[in-house]
């Protein structure tokens, strides 16, 4: 652990591009620090998974939007072509317990600051809505088999 899901309305595809997104949100991930300046995840257990979404209802899918009078009307989905769907992404990073609630606050922080750095541009004129989460495990079995840990190992 952590790991970090990503689940989203699949009209986000094509908007942006989803495995940069990962890529950027998982070096990011690894850049937190606890209060003694230590890497709080390690290297070789993050993980970041992007799940689209190909059926999906948000809000009133775009009737507020299209209505007369309402600013960027006619720019309701994440596409000029778009018919009016909205956009979503849900983000979950889910963490071992042990962790400060300051360190849990700081990933939080970190997570909301990677995807607004490439989201943020995008939602200026499109309706979009981002929901971040972190939670702290309270696992009842954990068991780990992995040949990625054994890579960043200290020596």
């Amino acid at each position: 652990m952590p790991h970090l899901v990503i689940l989203y309305t699949a009209n986000i595809d094509r908007l942006t591009d989803m495995g940069a997104l990962c890529r950027e949100l998982g070096d990011a991930m690894l850049t937190v620090q606890d209060e003694e300046g230590r890497q709080v995840f390690p290297t070789g257990g993050t993980r970041v998974l992007a799940y689209p979404a190909p059926h999906f209802a948000v809000a009133d899918g775009g009737a507020a939007g299209r209505a007369e009078g309402v600013a960027g009307a006619g720019r309701t989905g994440v596409a000029s072509d778009d018919p009016g769907d909205y956009g979503f992404m849900y983000l979950n990073v889910r963490m071992a317990r042990g962790r400060s609630a300051a360190t849990q606050q700081r990933a939080g922080q970190t997570v909301l600051a990677a995807v607004r750095a490439r989201m943020d541009p995008l939602m200026q004129g499109r309706h979009i809505g981002i929901t971040l989460q972190v939670d702290e495990g309270h696992e009842v079995f954990d068991a780990k088999h992995s040949t990625l840990h054994p890579l960043f190992a200290k020596k």
